[in-house]
């Protein structure tokens, strides 16, 4: 959205001390463990833009609370199923050959936003070293949520995951629907009937670049919105506005345990 749009349709400037406000009266506190899922743009103009979101999320969990923040990097993947765009078959040997090895220092995100792009260059923030679905995080836990993050399975029970559903970590949706929602992909880990699929990436190993294959779950989030209207339904969700942003907040562990069970019933069954 341009910013002209935005500030049009933006009433008062979104500020650090309002958001950290609105953060308050949707149930964040201090001490808090969150993964954030987020759209810059659907929160108004925001005086800082991402900057500011970032520092009021700091801010609200305190010294004592974790966040942690999607770092995916989809360029670090087969680019033979490249779709958007797709490259001519001709350079797909190329790129396997010459894509720089995964770097968590360096390495972009893509399609995260422009919020979790800002996170993991905030300080203090530490990156998991998966090549395709890294996780940043900051504060209290964000070394025992970033260490270790195993190849396959990538959202398994050692996965950044996993350890979020350990610590009891809530999940805010900030302008974002459930179809964001990553951490259903742990109750998809834990299906027994998940299908296989054979990736690949650029990575360093025994420190050398190489262009590794490996086998993970073929995770799909098509159903993830139905999912969370279905969680939603439940009333195990807390609702308000951060800046013009509609959220959501809740329990991750209660929203993994649902999501196993909805895909136990309605993808192992059908």
């Amino acid at each position: 959205m341009k910013e002209k749009e935005i500030i049009n349709r933006t009433q008062m400037p979104v500020t650090v001390s309002n958001m950290i406000r609105d953060m308050q009266v949707l149930g964040i506190r201090k001490e808090d463990n969150i993964l954030v899922h987020s759209s810059l743009s659907s929160l108004g103009w925001v005086c800082g833009g991402a900057h500011a979101v970032v520092q009021a999320l700091v801010k609200s969990v305190g010294d004592g609370g974790t966040l942690t923040m999607p770092a995916q990097s989809g360029d670090w993947s087969d680019p033979d199923e490249w779709e958007n765009p797709p490259v001519p078959q001709e350079w797909i040997n190329m790129i396997y050959n010459e894509m720089p090895a995964f770097d968590p220092l360096i390495t972009p995100t893509r399609g995260m936003g422009r919020i979790a792009e800002l996170f993991r260059t905030y300080p203090g923030t530490l990156r998991s070293q998966h090549p395709q679905v890294s996780f940043c995080s900051n504060g209290k836990y964000a070394e025992y949520v970033t260490s270790d993050h195993p190849l396959t399975p990538q959202f398994g029970e050692d996965s950044p995951l996993g350890k979020l559903y350990s610590i009891g970590a809530k999940v805010l949706l900030l302008g974002v629907g459930f179809d964001s929602c990553t951490s259903f992909h742990l109750a998809e880990a834990r299906l027994e009937s998940m299908p296989i699929k054979r990736m690949g990436t650029a990575m360093l190993k025994d420190g050398k670049r190489v262009w590794e294959w490996f086998t993970d779950f073929a995770y799909d989030a098509d159903d993830f919105s139905r999912i969370g209207e279905r969680f939603e339904a439940g009333g195990h969700v807390q609702h308000g506005k951060i800046g013009n942003a509609t959220c959501s907040l809740f329990d991750l562990k209660e929203a993994v345990d649902f999501a196993e069970k909805y895909l136990q019933k309605h993808r192992v069954n059908n």
